[in-house]
């Protein structure tokens, strides 16, 4: 049995609200994509997790685990939180594809895409 692949995600906007940008983090390479939309820290954090997803998908991967540090987003796309935008049903619609999506909170210093999008704001 195949372990699932890890994908670490993040989104952030600057100012807030402001344009986003959003990060993941799969198998040690990061993908940065800037202005994608504005929003808010929230709607950025959506944005980097269906982000994680899409990436999923061009890579065929089938059993991925999710990892972001809103602990909020988390919560609702899980559905132990409520979720007043159509987050969710385009979060569901891109899990569709796969065999297994598993959802997991990770501290802020150990979320990989947020170091990544922090990197690229200090240079090199």
């Amino acid at each position: 049995m195949n372990k699932p692949t890890p994908i670490y995600f993040d989104g952030g906007c600057r100012p807030n609200p402001g344009p986003i940008e959003t990060a993941t983090v799969i198998r040690g390479v990061a993908d940065i994509r800037r202005g994608p939309g504005s929003g808010d820290n929230e709607d950025a954090e959506w944005t980097a997790l269906l982000h994680a997803l899409e990436r999923a998908a061009a890579e065929g991967l089938s059993d991925i685990v999710l990892l972001g540090d809103s602990l909020s987003v988390i919560r609702q796309a899980s559905g132990r939180q409520t979720v007043r935008r159509p987050w969710l049903d385009r979060f569901r619609a891109a899990t569709r594809g796969f065999d297994q999506v598993r959802l997991r909170h990770v501290g802020r210093k150990r979320n990989l895409a947020g170091i990544a999008l922090e990197k690229m704001h200090r240079g090199p």
